[in-house]
């Protein structure tokens, strides 16, 4: 099943596993605190956005007052995408102790096994220190591997094909961002992951790019941070584990 369709399709067993009893805890909490942030976020920045054009505005002169139907828009597509990474990164942060949490109790559904620890609450908060390093971990190595992205882009010519390739990167790094959850849990070191993801390469590239349109999509883009949990688990069960296991 090395194929990007069976990647993608993880993603969707993911939405149907977050809705299980004794998996939707994990679920609705960390969701509650994004979308209070995000809507902050979203309420401060585009309260800025409205007096920041007017004041631009202002600073123009008369013949140049045609170009407001024209900021607007280009601007407003701007802040879009600043409040896109910087919920993506913030949800991911806070997230990040619950995320363990709710990779184990998918697991535990899906292979009707017991929980390792009796209080996953108390797990979670004691976890909080280990998971943000981790979270901190993985936003070094994307972003040290972005760096020649942004330069591929600001070369002619070779800018053409900048983008086809860091769609693929991105659907690389959001798929070693959700596979480490259920993967830590088995005590698989960073590096690792990495290379156990190679394996089936073009499986997590589907799953990757499905998570990628996934939180391109307004609303939509909240409900997949914890399906991609779900899903990376489910996926890591039936498609990485015997790989894992025949490596030790």
């Amino acid at each position: 099943m090395n194929n990007p369709i069976s990647g993608a399709l993880y993603l969707l067993k993911g939405f149907q596993l977050i809705r299980q009893p004794g998996i939707r805890q994990f679920v609705v909490i960390p969701l509650l605190i994004n979308t209070m942030i995000f809507a902050t976020v979203s309420f401060f920045l585009f309260g800025w956005f409205g007096g920041f054009i007017d004041q631009l505005m202002l600073s123009l002169p008369e013949w140049l007052q045609w170009l407001e139907w024209l900021m607007w828009p280009l601007i407003a597509a701007a802040m879009l995408l600043l409040i896109y990474f910087t919920f993506t990164i913030v949800a991911n942060f806070i997230s990040a102790p619950f995320n363990g949490i709710l990779s184990e109790s998918v697991e535990a559904h899906v292979t009707g096994a017991q929980r390792t620890d009796d209080s996953p609450w108390h797990t979670a908060i004691t976890g909080i220190i280990p998971a943000l390093k981790e979270e901190v971990r993985k936003l070094v190595y994307s972003v040290t591997r972005s760096l020649p992205f942004l330069i591929l882009f600001l070369i002619p010519v070779l800018n053409i094909v900048a983008s086809p390739l860091w769609l693929l990167f991105g659907a690389w790094m959001l798929a070693i961002q959700y596979s480490d959850y259920p993967m830590a849990n088995h005590k698989i070191e960073f590096k690792d992951q990495r290379e156990l993801l190679k394996q089936k390469r073009f499986l997590a590239f589907g799953f990757g790019g499905a998570v990628f349109v996934g939180l391109m999509i307004p609303v939509i883009n909240f409900f997949v941070l914890p399906c991609a949990v779900a899903g990376a688990t489910l996926m890591y069960l039936e498609q990485y584990k015997t790989l894992s296991n025949k490596n030790v």
